[in-house]
């Protein structure tokens, strides 16, 4: 009787196992890494459901992978967040989303711990307190299809590096300190041509000829120090939809450039472009257009799209005329 009892007790148990195994589905190795990034970061009210009563995959601001339960995303947003990165981020080793975004008090450098993150496919560190300079380490995370260190105080200049990225969508650099030239290596991108935000940072020198033989889709290099010519992104043949080149100091004929079908955004505003605006462009479905604060003359092309737009798109320009400015004479 004894023995029947015992063999009941331990099939029940067997029974249920799975079902307990399933409860707790997280990795107690993540789970570890995890309470040491909260402590790091002071234990935020962010963090509160960070508890060991509670399984870490169910965990806000965490994801695990469906499967192996390994923690896949680590997303912490918009909080009050104090400290710098710890390096312990980097002991997530099936990390593949790694944001911490809108946290004005992070603060220091972007540790290279994060190059253990072999995974990662999005790296979105912006709109925080973060410095020093944008790391070339970062070259290591060969598996990234998005970069965005947007919105910080990184200085320094862009590390040529970065272009060995081939797997790249998109890299967002843009409202930082970052200043020296476009490396010439962007032009050599030879899986995907990512998207490029650099805009409002403080770079120089001309654009290396080498990014004309890409075919973007989004450049935004506005408010910058850049000067030359920005001809070569354009072509009967590119499928270039926006293009910000604003606030510059950018010089060329615009008389003789040939502008895609496929362009549907270009802000030329505030630099030194100069001839009139080629009749080709009212056969463009613009969204956006302005070319204001510049040295064309001539008449605006009449017809498309061009008449849509505000007089302001235009002012400010050596002698351009017609609508929607006054007539030529």
């Amino acid at each position: 009787m004894t023995k029947l009892i015992f063999f009941s007790i331990t099939f029940v148990f067997l029974l249920f196992l799975p079902t307990l195994s399933r409860s707790q589905r997280c990795n107690k190795d993540d789970e570890n890494v995890l309470f040491k990034i909260k402590k790091s970061f002071g234990n935020p009210y962010l963090l509160a459901s960070w508890q060991k009563t509670l399984d870490c995959c169910k965990w806000y601001n965490v994801e695990c992978d469906a499967n192996t339960s390994r923690i896949i995303s680590l997303t912490i947003f918009s909080g009050n967040i104090s400290g710098q990165i710890p390096d312990e981020v980097g002991d997530l080793p099936y990390l593949q989303t790694l944001v911490l975004r809108k946290l004005t008090n992070l603060t220091g450098e972007i540790p290279s711990a994060i190059t253990k993150l072999t995974h990662l496919t999005m790296l979105r560190l912006s709109w925080t307190n973060l410095s020093g300079p944008v790391p070339s380490f970062l070259s290591k995370l060969t598996n990234l299809n998005f970069l965005d260190l947007a919105f910080n105080d990184l200085t320094s200049s862009i590390p040529p590096e970065l272009a060995t990225l081939n797997n790249l969508n998109a890299i967002h650099l843009d409202r930082n300190k970052l200043t020296g030239v476009i490396p010439e290596s962007f032009g050599t991108f030879t899986g995907n041509v990512p998207d490029l935000y650099l805009s409002h940072n403080q770079l120089t020198g001309t654009i290396p000829k080498s990014l004309g033989y890409l075919n973007f889709s989004t450049i935004d290099f506005s408010r910058n120090q850049l000067t030359g010519d920005i001809s070569m992104f354009f072509g009967t043949n590119k499928t270039i939809q926006t293009a910000d080149f604003s606030r510059n100091s950018f010089e060329f004929n615009i008389s003789e450039v040939v502008f895609p079908a496929s362009l549907t955004s270009l802000d030329l505003n505030h630099n030194k472009i100069y001839g009139s605006l080629p009749a080709m462009l009212t056969g463009l479905n613009f969204q956006y257009f302005n070319v204001s604060y510049n040295r064309m003359c001539g008449q605006i092309p009449q017809g498309g799209d061009l008449q849509t737009f505000e007089n302001t798109s235009y002012f400010h320009n050596r002698c351009l005329c017609g609508s929607p400015l006054p007539a030529c004479t």
